[in-house]
């Protein structure tokens, strides 16, 4: 039985049009119908922890699966050494913590700070549990096969693979290709595939519309400001369907994103009269 999997790009806080993509997305494709995040559901936008909150409870219920985005992997730094510090008690893992901390806070971060500032802010010894759940779910690339199956490695059939930035590649400013992933932009391409997928879908880059460059899609319609939304319905040997959620926002931010590649043909659904929870 082939099950629908549905790809998500980057929400950065903007939980209300999460909500309308999972209601939209089982309304659609079947209450099996499965979520792919592409990441960077945090930052920036107002509810970054209600976003992982959302995911986090999907996962659980085996209805979604969850991307690191370059926005969860500096979330995840600080974290990560304060947990080491914890049991090593040693002062150099709290300054690495504390570094990583601060590199968040710098790109983004600052935002779930103040969403928590009512319930006496955000720090390392404070760090809520539910968002550290979520960054302990995430993983970096997978792949999707044609009975929407989810791969973490290339499975040697066709299939499409999904990373939130780029495929993973060798490259000298990362310490490995799927920390790449995180990270790339499409002028650092183009991205070699392996052997048997089709293309590859990313977010990361904000683009005016969905586009396809070479056998790469973007997705990114910088949906935290814009209130566009893209969802790409996986189909590995012919053309995803992709749909744009249109909710509130300021479409006409869009003007500063990059132009490149060929647009995607999509299908709109404005939101406006539905429930914008």
């Amino acid at each position: 039985m082939t099950r629908p999997v549905v790809i998500l790009p980057d929400l950065h806080g903007r939980s209300d049009l999460l909500a309308e993509a999972v209601a939209y997305i089982s309304e659609t494709y079947g209450p099996d119908a499965h979520l792919l995040s592409l990441g960077d559901a945090l930052d920036r936008g107002p509810r970054s922890l209600d976003c992982a909150e959302l995911l986090l409870d999907l996962h659980r219920q085996g209805r979604a699966t969850l991307l690191m985005g370059n926005h969860e992997r500096m979330a995840q730094e600080g974290l990560q050494w304060f947990r080491q510090y914890s049991t090593s008690r040693d002062l150099a893992d709290y300054r690495r913590a504390m570094e990583g901390f601060g590199w968040w806070m710098g790109n983004g971060g600052e935002s779930v700070r103040r969403e928590l500032a009512a319930q006496g802010g955000l720090t390392l010894e404070r760090f809520p549990q539910g968002l550290a759940e979520y960054l302990d779910a995430l993983v970096r690339v997978v792949y999707v096969t044609a009975d929407g199956e989810i791969h973490r490695t290339p499975p040697g059939e066709p299939s499409v693979l999904v990373a939130h930035a780029s495929p993973p590649v060798k490259h000298p400013q990362y310490p490995s290709p799927e920390s790449a992933a995180l990270w790339l932009r499409p002028f650092d391409g183009p991205f070699p595939l392996p052997e048997g997928v089709t293309y590859s879908v990313h977010g990361h880059t904000p683009v005016r519309v969905p586009v396809r460059l070479g056998r790469q899609v973007y997705l990114d319609l910088g949906a935290y400001e814009t209130g566009r939304l893209a969802l790409l319905s996986v189909n590995v040997t012919g053309r995803p369907e992709v749909t744009v959620l249109e909710g509130r926002g300021d479409p006409g931010a869009a003007r500063r994103y990059a132009a490149f590649g060929e647009p995607l043909p999509t299908s709109t659904v404005a939101l406006t009269g539905r429930s914008m929870r």
